[in-house]
């Protein structure tokens, strides 16, 4: 590679970087160009870890004859974990080494399973490489990204073109993680704060007090008799009930358009914005059905293992609220407020007395319509902070619901 074919492909990987391209697009046109330039690659492969509920990390696979580069996402346990302790770069990280650089022969074949793939894919040469980050730029497990390159040239890599590509590889690692932690900084707003809420602070929504006014249906559930089993309950078994009943509940909310705003304890508020107010009416009831069956499904699971089990008790309203950022100069929350928030929380909290898992307001009741949702009055109550007595609604639930 000529010196002016370098310092392009350099100057391109930079500005791939700088516009934010996704990492498979980055990947391909680094390869692409690499091999216009002279570099014999046939196939490349760029891992780093992250910062994910579910997820250790990425890969990103290109392949000469192929179009696009591939994503793939790994785990930390099972097949993933045993594919690392085999690889090539878990050698690296063992041994603190930056570069591993193998023929691939018959002689050479055993000493990684990935060696007999490439070797029955016509690969002459295989190198992996280790660029590591500073202990200051060190998130969580991503520490490293790592690489390998192969070729299918008969004589393999000249000395040359591992030195291009060693050269080369701490830009591309650089834009790889400038990519990564734009990522990681998505999903932790949206896992810790909600997705529309981690969007609009990624937008920038993030000075105090700046807040929207918004009409939005609420979300306000709980768990029954959750206090008693927190009583009698051993406290290992306390988290992993929660864990349960929320990926039961959070599911079905998102899975309906919903946004989950906050989670207290064994409480979820969470609301459904639309356009059009029956709209979002009927999604959170859509939501309140297949939550209910979703709890129903971790109950018998729950149930055959031996586990205590719970079931939800739902508050939905609908009402103006504000929208935005409350807190002081060093702890913001991206949240709702208002009178109608604590109405949903009081509306929720009468389902225990009056022995409804759901309960609707007035206000839900109307913006439905009553034919078309099956809801059925419970009566007139007055609700503890809420100024006037409420009418209250259940939903007349189809047994099928529950099943």
């Amino acid at each position: 590679m000529e010196t002016a074919q370098f310092d392009e492909l350099a100057a391109w990987i930079t500005a791939a970087g700088l516009a934010g391209e996704p990492e498979t697009a980055t990947l391909a046109g680094f390869c692409e160009r690499a091999l216009a330039f002279g570099l014999p690659l046939a196939r490349a492969t760029v891992l780093i870890d992250t910062l994910h509920p579910i997820y250790e990390g990425r890969a990103f696979g290109w392949k000469r004859d192929k179009e696009e580069a591939t994503l793939s996402e790994y785990g930390r346990e099972g097949e993933d974990s045993e594919r690392w302790l085999r690889s090539p770069f878990y050698r690296l990280e063992e041994s603190g080494e930056l570069l591993l650089r193998r023929r691939l022969t018959k002689e050479t074949e055993a000493e990684f399973p990935i060696f007999s793939d490439l070797r029955a894919a016509g690969m002459t040469e295989y190198l992996a490489m280790a660029n590591r980050f500073a202990a200051e730029g060190i998130i969580g497990d991503m520490d490293c990204v790592y690489s390998s390159w192969a070729t299918d040239v008969p004589a393999g890599f000249h000395d040359a073109d591992v030195a291009e590509l060693c050269r080369l590889m701490p830009l591309l690692a650089l834009t790889v993680k400038a990519a990564s932690l734009a990522r990681i900084a998505g999903t932790l707003v949206e896992t810790y704060l909600g997705r529309d809420a981690g969007r609009r602070v990624l937008r920038g929504r993030i000075s105090r007090g700046v807040a929207d006014r918004i009409e939005a249906v609420l979300w306000f559930s709980d768990l029954r008799n959750y206090t008693r089993i927190t009583d009698t309950a051993p406290p290992e078994q306390i988290i992993p009930l929660l864990n349960d009943y929320a990926d039961a509940i959070i599911s079905a909310i998102h899975e309906q358009g919903g946004d989950v705003l906050k989670l207290i304890g064994d409480g979820t508020l969470a609301m459904f914005t639309a356009e059009d107010r029956g709209r979002a009416c009927h999604a959170a009831l859509a939501a309140a059905t297949a939550a209910r069956r979703a709890v129903a499904v971790v109950n018998r699971r729950r149930a055959a293992e031996g586990l205590p089990t719970t079931d939800m008790y739902l508050g939905l309203h609908i009402g103006e609220v504000f929208y935005g950022n409350i807190g002081s100069k060093d702890r913001l929350d991206f949240t709702v407020v208002g009178p109608a928030v604590n109405e949903a929380s009081r509306i929720a909290a009468m389902c225990r007395s009056v022995d409804q898992p759901v309960l609707v307001s007035s206000t839900f009741a109307s913006a439905i319509g009553e034919p078309k949702s099956r809801l059925v009055s419970v009566g007139r109550y007055a609700l503890r902070g809420v100024g006037r007595p409420q009418d209250l609604f259940t939903f007349d639930y189809d047994p099928a619901d529950q099943c």
